[in-house]
């Protein structure tokens, strides 16, 4: 029996460490135009506009960014992401702390942009 309960207690760290190794939660878009929610979405990470500040973008509160990322590095995740309402995918670097993130997206790998992000208390 305690080595079950053991079993079920390390599984339980081990996924809550990993849940801290993403940068889930609110974050505010370092412009203030927007602000987000990043959670998961199956195997994938969703960026979910919360606000919208200036919709003359073309952004809207409900706009969703899909990321297929992977670890690479501690605080840093790359892969792709996928615009839905505009047809567009990115390469996209994500570094984060627990209170401060920069994503980098990048289209055929020479137009790039960087956006600074604070989370969201």
């Amino acid at each position: 029996m305690r080595m079950i309960a053991t079993m079920l207690a390390l599984s339980a760290l081990a996924g809550a460490a990993r849940a801290e190794a993403l940068p889930l939660g609110l974050w505010a878009r370092g412009d203030g135009v927007a602000d987000v929610r990043i959670e998961k979405c199956g195997a994938a990470l969703c960026a979910v506009n919360t606000a919208i500040r200036d919709t003359s973008g073309g952004e809207a509160v409900g706009h969703r960014l899909v990321m297929r990322v992977r670890p690479d590095g501690a605080g840093r995740l790359t892969g792709t992401a996928d615009d839905p309402q505009r047809g567009r995918s990115y390469a996209i670097d994500i570094r984060f702390g627990a209170d401060r993130m920069t994503t980098r997206g990048c289209i055929l790998g020479v137009l790039c942009k960087s956006v600074s992000w604070t989370r969201i208390r």
